[in-house]
């Protein structure tokens, strides 16, 4: 698909006002997002927010966390969990209907209100992008009773990513009447850490299979899927893993995708797109204009181009994006990061001959 410099987002902003979120979200973006909003409490949290539904999952308020209780029988709520897995989710009999793992209200505002928004816009959009944390960052992150990572309780995982799985489709389905195309990120910041001392246990094979099945489901819809990682990691391993769109922070890390040239080539020869993370979210956004960035954005497409990858095709499937979510940043910043985004995807569309 030829994207040609569309822009969109990583799903956190900072502000509380979900309505305000969704008009900054549809203002500036050629694929708005609906948006998360940590500032709104606990439930909105990178994990928590979609963790309802899971077996066994414990949201303790008091002490501000979340983590599974595994030391219980769980023996039934597994069996109905994958009963209702198998009726949804099987390839030749499963009714597609993933509303079990629906996220409610109570934890995501920003849902019913870009679905309110898009209601009142009466017309399709081109693009529009939901988004779930990834089973890796997921599943290293929340502990058991134990304060052990539940990923290495292969039964749990397996939950996990089937429901996971199952709150991407949700989306996809809930958003689908609204955009004639849905992309679906994966937002896998924990594999920044692939390889280090702290995850050595973590197979390469395990994370490109875990991985894999999620994109699945997300093909399962006609939607496109997005791995989003904001520091540097294996990027071959997203691409083996079958995803349609790399996210990378194309401003802190832009030549390392360079390191992956192969396997890059062969991504974008088969369809698959770069989604460049070119706009910073951290204090140095104060300091940008569309200038320096699209100065940044030449650099590391050429450096890429230079490994013998045509730069047209770079271009043609190029998406433009923050380098990561805005939600921990000052309200006012986090609208520069937008407000830029919309204005280097104008400028790199003008600049080729993209429809802008």
């Amino acid at each position: 698909m030829k994207t040609g410099f569309l822009s969109t987002a990583i799903g956190s902003m900072p502000f509380e006002s979900p309505e305000h979120a969704v008009e900054v979200s549809l203002r500036t973006l050629g694929s708005p997002i609906w948006p998360q909003l940590p500032r709104l409490g606990l439930t909105e949290q990178m994990e928590i927010q979609y963790s309802e539904g899971i077996p066994c999952g414990i949201v303790d308020h008091e002490k501000n966390r979340m983590y599974f209780d595994t030391a219980k029988d769980y023996s039934e709520e597994f069996a109905n969990f994958y009963e209702t897995y198998l009726a949804a989710m099987d390839p030749d009999e499963g009714t597609g209907d993933c509303s079990a793992m629906a996220i409610s209200p109570e934890y995501s505002k920003g849902i019913p209100a870009m679905e309110n928004a898009l209601k009142a816009l009466g017309k399709k959009l081109p693009f529009i992008k939901v988004q779930t944390t990834g089973p890796c960052s997921f599943a290293l992150t929340v502990v058991d009773e134990n304060k052990r990572a539940i990923y290495y309780n292969d039964e749990f995982r397996d939950v996990i990513v089937k429901a996971l799985a199952m709150k991407c489709r949700w989306q996809i389905q809930k958003f689908s009447p609204y955009a004639d195309n849905i992309i679906c990120f994966i937002d896998e910041p924990i594999l920044s850490a692939f390889g280090s001392s702290t995850y050595v246990s973590v197979k390469r094979e395990d994370v490109v299979s875990i991985l894999a099945e999620v994109i699945d489901a997300v093909h399962a819809d006609k939607a496109l899927a997005g791995i989003h990682c904001c520091g540097n990691t294996e990027w071959s391993i997203l691409i083996d893993a079958g995803v349609d769109i790399v996210n990378f922070d194309a401003f802190g890390y832009g030549e390392t995708i360079s390191m992956y040239a192969d396997s890059v080539k062969t991504h974008l020869e088969r369809g698959g797109m770069l989604a460049w993370g070119v706009v910073p979210t951290s204090k140095a956004i104060r300091d940008m204009t569309v200038d320096t960035l699209e100065a940044q954005l030449e650099k590391v497409m050429d450096l890429l181009a230079g490994k013998g990858i045509s730069k047209k095709l770079i271009m043609d499937q190029a998406i433009l994006s923050p380098s990561c979510g805005t939600g921990s940043m000052d309200a006012e910043d986090a609208e520069k990061v937008f407000e830029l985004t919309a204005a280097i995807s104008k400028r790199m569309k003008e600049k080729y001959g993209y429809a802008v």
